[in-house]
């Protein structure tokens, strides 16, 4: 097994000069999304809207429900698979930017996933606005020889478009939905309507030259609609999706107090984690309670439950009152911008302390590589700039925490790497005040995270590989750095086995 970024800088891809192969399936002419320009920002308007105007998501979704349902898709949205009692399969989130730290990740999923019984996008499959056409170099070329199926579940992405391209990519749909009924004039619908991003005339007209890049039948699959359910080996896997604003609607919620019976184990796949960031976020059902009390009941027999949205990689094992533990695992890692980690406080949350919560990249990292980006950006390197030692020596000092990465020689903490931490947004101890921090995380909450995507290795880009058995699955989080050491042997950041009820 190859270093991981535990072990050694050069295993995080520090310091490393020799790109991957990933190199040579990348586009020559590869969109660049940067959410700095106005352009994409404006196209991805209707989550605004939809905070300000109201979220018209629901009734969207429950007419292309109704579409499937027309179409002979089964009513319990369930998904039933022939695999063995013992099989795998991978989870990649957020994956569609269509730059190369997407196809970065390309090489060492081929190698670790070849024997895999199929794949789960979790959330925003296809940036900026989930178009049908862009979904030839975001999601068709890169994933070409992968000789398995691939189901999805949308993130608020692929809702900018009324979810219109992903449901004919997944669901062999016909196209965009007819029209529905016109507002009331000046009510808070018609003020939306009039500013609501819509597909552009003739979008998807390449669409079917794409598919012919995974036409292979091995490589089919068509789902009953954006969410489902996978009755696979001894497991159900059930995918939900959380829309523009991250909540369900009363719907999808009774659909999924109904699936979520039964005696199967289940893991639970969503567009919106429910732990993130040091923080519990339990999804609001439409009509009262949360996908969490869902989760929780000991009666549905969850063991994880897997969220896409951020761009990084976090794991926290949450102990429940009745003994059982739950693994709540963020997963977004698979080609989006670098949502920072070292911008996570201290964890304590729900009972997970620092000990037992795991990121990719670790907070030293995260830091080292934000610096270094404010650095080339502001032309301050010599100010904002830190290396991965030093970064890892002022995340210890300001968290409180020992080195997560094998200790070498000790950096001294400097004045100047405290005000770069301070200013880059560094987690503190929950006991020290807040102080002036640069934004550097959430779209319409800062500036800089969204506009992070870089084309120089390192890129901390990730993806899991969940293998299951009829006694217990277990869970590894393998990096992808763009860096050819990592390609050629995927190293895993984390890994946990769960004893299935």
């Amino acid at each position: 097994m190859s270093e991981s970024s535990r072990d050694t800088a050069e295993g995080a891809g520090w310091g490393v000069s020799e790109r991957g192969e990933y190199l040579r399936l990348v586009p020559r002419q590869a969109e660049k999304i940067s959410w700095l320009n106005p352009r994409h920002l404006w196209a991805a308007r209707n989550g605004v809207l939809a905070s300000w105007f109201g979220d018209p998501t629901g009734e969207v979704r429950a007419r292309w429900a109704a579409r499937r349902a027309a179409a002979g898709a089964p009513a319990d949205r369930v998904i039933r698979r022939d695999d063995p009692d013992r099989f795998s399969f991978l989870v990649i989130g957020d994956t569609g930017e269509g730059g190369e730290p997407q196809y970065a990740v390309v090489p060492g999923l081929l190698k670790e996933g070849r024997d895999t019984a199929f794949a789960v996008l979790a959330s925003d499959v296809i940036y900026p606005v989930g178009a049908a056409d862009d979904y030839g170099p975001k999601f068709f070329r890169p994933y070409q020889d992968y000789r398995a199926p691939v189901y999805a579940i949308p993130g608020n992405h692929d809702w900018y478009e009324d979810l219109a391209g992903f449901m004919r990519v997944f669901c062999d749909d016909t196209g965009p939905l007819p029209a529905g009924p016109k507002p009331r004039p000046l009510s808070r619908a018609w003020l939306r309507s009039l500013l609501w991003h819509r597909p552009r005339p003739g979008d998807g007209e390449h669409l079917d030259e794409a598919r012919k890049l995974r036409s292979s039948p091995a490589q089919q699959a068509v789902q009953p609609g954006p969410y489902w359910a996978i009755d696979a080996g001894p497991v159900r896997i059930v995918g939900i999706d959380t829309g523009l604003l991250g909540t369900i609607d009363a719907e999808q919620g009774a659909w999924l107090r109904e699936v979520s019976r039964g005696p199967r184990p289940k893991i639970l796949v969503t567009g919106s984690p429910l732990y993130v960031d040091g923080e519990h976020h339990p999804c609001p059902v439409e009509g009262g309670g949360t996908v969490d009390d869902i989760v929780r009941d000991p009666a549905h027999r969850y063991v994880a439950a897997i969220g896409g949205d951020i761009h990084n990689y976090q794991r926290y094992p949450v102990r429940l009152d009745d003994g059982r533990t739950l693994q709540y695992v963020v997963a977004g890692g698979g080609g989006a911008f670098t949502h920072a980690t070292h911008t996570i406080p201290r964890v304590d949350v729900a009972g997970v302390t620092e000990a037992d919560f795991r990121c990719y990249p670790l907070r030293g990292d995260s830091l080292a590589f934000y610096s270094d980006l404010y650095g080339r950006r502001t032309r301050l390197r010599r100010f904002f700039s830190l290396t991965e030692t030093e970064a890892a020596a002022v995340i210890a000092e300001r968290l409180g925490i020992g080195p997560t990465r094998a200790p070498g020689a000790p950096a001294r903490v400097t004045r100047r790497m405290r005000l770069v931490a301070g200013l880059l947004g560094t987690g503190r101890r929950p006991d020290r005040g807040k102080r002036f921090r640069l934004p550097v995380r959430k779209a319409y909450q800062s500036l800089f995270s969204p506009g992070s995507a870089t084309y120089s290795p390192p890129f901390f880009k990730s993806f899991l590989r969940i293998d299951v058995t009829p006694e217990a699955l277990r869970l590894r989080c393998f990096a992808a750095t763009g860096q050819r050491a990592q390609e050629v042997t995927p190293p895993v950041e984390d890994e946990v086995t769960v004893p299935l009820p």
